[in-house]
């Protein structure tokens, strides 16, 4: 008799898990997928709240696409506990599902803030398509905007409300902005840049307390005594693990749940990936959570093949960011944090241009990449700079050269071919396919921007 399979959680590692387990076992075996959310891009939120594509575009997978795949869906119920031992899930309608073996994609939450006001109307995490909406209601058409940090989703979400011609305020706790995914010399250009834009950025001050003013709007006041004026604040003070239905489970916990390089956890037949679950570091293996899309989907997909019979092994995760700040690009891989270790950096405030690389001995750990597109993302060297740290190439005699023109990375890429050992780390031993559903079946479809019409050109 097939197994039974349990996946809890709609999200980038949930599906990718699915449709992995799909491609393996042709359909066989028993599959239902358990969510509170229906399944939906959280990634391309921003593009919903900025106005640019429908809501209906966000979702990822219909009643019809998961019927085709032969998996039984029960979504807008959340799970309350977990019964390892009786192989066993609660959910809040009191429904108790079983299952032969499990994957806890149970992703993450905003983490809440506690401070007075924080309940008001207008005061929203943006984390969820139903905390779009309640940004959106009832924002008037030049609305002023507070942000409580100014982490990576705090800037994603302002790119965004940028679009709208809205007034923006970002406050962070810490002394620059993106204080997790840049340095203090290239977050000093990103505050240079937002400020340049019309953002008012406020560094090493909090939030105490939001109240309301006469006018129905709120009155923000910060740690330093200043008051802002706000139509709505958004709280994006960082996310943490949805560990709450796993709490006295026996499952083995630090900040996510303990997996080893299969994705199990301490119950072999129980599987963790995404933002709850806490795995090995491709650079160190250490036990570290990267709430990232890339990893959330290869930790589902490397879940999934598993849970299909697969013996297959995750070498890690690599710690990235990659961003856009009002068309400044920013990214960030590894261990970019000095640490002591040798560094290289080139830097024009002018443009502005920041590139940093990392090094241990003749291998690279660690970058940080900032500029306009053309000098980030319109090039293929964020790509090679992943390449060359995901695959510890050892550079030799190009790390000299690499110093020497710190913008050529293609020569030492080639030439070390860090392409041919890419491919040789596959992560299932195959080609990805692509997805099989797709917004109104519309095909993928691009149109270059100027300077990309100048290179293909």
């Amino acid at each position: 008799m097939a197994a039974k399979t349990i996946i809890l959680g709609a999200g980038p590692a949930g599906l990718a898990a699915v449709e992995t387990m799909r491609e393996l076992d042709g359909g066989e075996s028993s599959l239902t997928l358990i969510s509170a959310e229906p399944p939906y891009a959280r990634m391309i939120l921003p593009y919903f709240l900025a106005g640019d594509i429908p809501e209906e575009q966000l979702y990822l997978g219909s009643d019809e696409y998961f019927a085709t795949l032969g998996v039984e869906t029960i979504f807008g119920q959340r799970v309350t506990s977990l019964q390892p031992a009786e192989k066993k899930v609660l959910l809040d309608d009191g429904t108790a599902v079983e299952f032969d073996q499990l994957l806890l994609a149970l992703g993450s939450t905003a983490q809440p803030l506690d401070l007075p006001g924080a309940d008001l109307r207008g005061v929203v995490n943006l984390w969820t398509l139903d905390d779009a909406h309640r940004a959106l209601v009832g924002a008037p058409e030049e609305a002023e905007v507070v942000f409580i940090g100014a982490g990576f989703i705090g800037l994603v979400v302002l790119t965004a409300l940028a679009k709208r011609g809205w007034k923006l305020n970002l406050v962070e706790i810490a002394p620059q902005v993106l204080p997790r995914m840049l340095d203090q010399p290239a977050a000093r250009l990103v505050e240079k840049w937002l400020k340049q834009r019309g953002v008012a950025v406020f560094t090493q001050t909090t939030v105490t307390e939001i109240g309301l003013r006469a006018d129905g709007r709120k009155n923000v006041r910060l740690s330093d005594g200043r008051d802002l004026t706000a139509d709505l604040v958004i709280m994006a003070a960082g996310v943490r693990p949805n560990l709450g239905a796993v709490e006295g489970s026996g499952l083995q916990t630090e900040w996510g749940i303990l997996i080893n390089d299969r994705c199990q956890t301490n119950f072999p037949y129980i599987y963790a990936a995404g933002d709850v679950a806490q795995g090995p570091d491709l650079l160190t293996g250490e036990p570290t959570v990267h709430p990232v899309h890339p990893t959330a989907v290869e930790q589902g997909r490397v879940a999934g093949a598993n849970l299909a019979g697969q013996e297959v092994h995750y070498p890690g995760s690599l710690r990235m960011n990659i961003l856009n700040v009002l068309n400044l690009y920013g990214a960030s891989f590894g261990q970019w944090e000095d640490d002591g270790r040798e560094v290289q950096v080139l830097s024009n405030e002018a443009r502005p241009l920041y590139r940093k690389l990392v090094w241990d001995a003749d291998r690279l750990v660690g970058a940080i990449f900032l500029g306009p597109a053309e000098d980030v993302t319109m090039l293929t060297d964020l790509g090679m700079v992943k390449g060359l740290i995901q695959t510890q190439t050892e550079l030799g005699v190009w790390k000299e050269y690499l110093q020497k023109n710190p913008l050529d990375l293609r020569r030492p890429y080639v030439a070390c071919q860090v392409a041919r050992r890419l491919l040789e780390q596959s992560l299932l031993g195959r080609p990805a396919t692509p997805r099989r559903y797709r917004y109104r079946n519309l095909q993928p479809w691009s149109r270059p921007a100027p300077v990309q019409q100048l290179l293909l050109g």
